[in-house]
């Protein structure tokens, strides 16, 4: 029993998060959807724990409601200055649950990072198990730990990697990322919000 409740309890926190943001702005859903670009029902289903959001909805969320990503998961240090650290134990981070990866957020008590560093066990087994291309402002770099994974990209035809190889792509092009070997491949996947990308799209 003590299975479910686990990405039970990680979406109700992560609703209950947005809700209170939102609240804290005085904005309705209508108005966060227009500051996020997710749709109205979308808010909803998150609110009240019944949508896990993608990255990509994740980057959006924190944009809109103008937070840090990490502030989504869990209070966050406020410190400024150089002297800045955090540092995740083995076994330990904030896990988040989507329909294509398990990911494990690293060092998420510090906020406003330029890098989001995660653990991700790769779900997705085809191509056509994605509803869209992945795609956000930043860059990303993906070091593959165990197994094997197949990234597609939209300008570039798809390629194999095994444990020890790595990829890094700007992350606006779009792109998904399967597991190709008998069991679910894990990979350290670090990604950027900078926001200097987005003077282009």
């Amino acid at each position: 029993m003590s299975e479910p409740s686990g990405p039970i309890n990680s979406e109700a926190m992560l609703g209950q998060r947005v809700r209170t943001q939102r609240n804290k702005l005085d904005w309705t859903l209508e108005q966060a959807s227009q500051a996020t670009g997710l749709a109205r029902s979308t808010l909803s289903k998150i609110e009240n724990g019944l949508m896990s959001p993608t990255y990509d909805a994740l980057i959006k969320l924190a944009t809109g409601l103008k937070i840090d990503i990490s502030e989504l998961f869990e209070p966050t240090e406020k410190i400024s200055g150089s002297g800045r650290r955090s540092i995740s134990r083995k076994g330990c981070g904030q896990s988040h649950h989507t329909p294509y990866y398990d990911h494990v957020l690293l060092c998420n008590d510090m906020s406003n990072k330029d890098m989001i560093p995660f653990k991700t066990r790769i779900l997705a087994r085809s191509f056509d198990d994605f509803e869209d291309w992945s795609r956000h402002t930043g860059e990303e770099f993906v070091y593959v730990l165990t197994g094997e994974i197949e990234l597609f990209t939209e300008y570039y035809e798809p390629v194999r990697l095994g444990t020890g190889d790595s990829w890094y792509i700007d992350s606006r092009m779009g792109h998904r990322v399967i597991s190709v070997s008998p069991e679910n491949a894990e990979v350290l996947w670090v990604s950027t919000t900078n926001p200097r990308a987005t003077k282009s799209v």
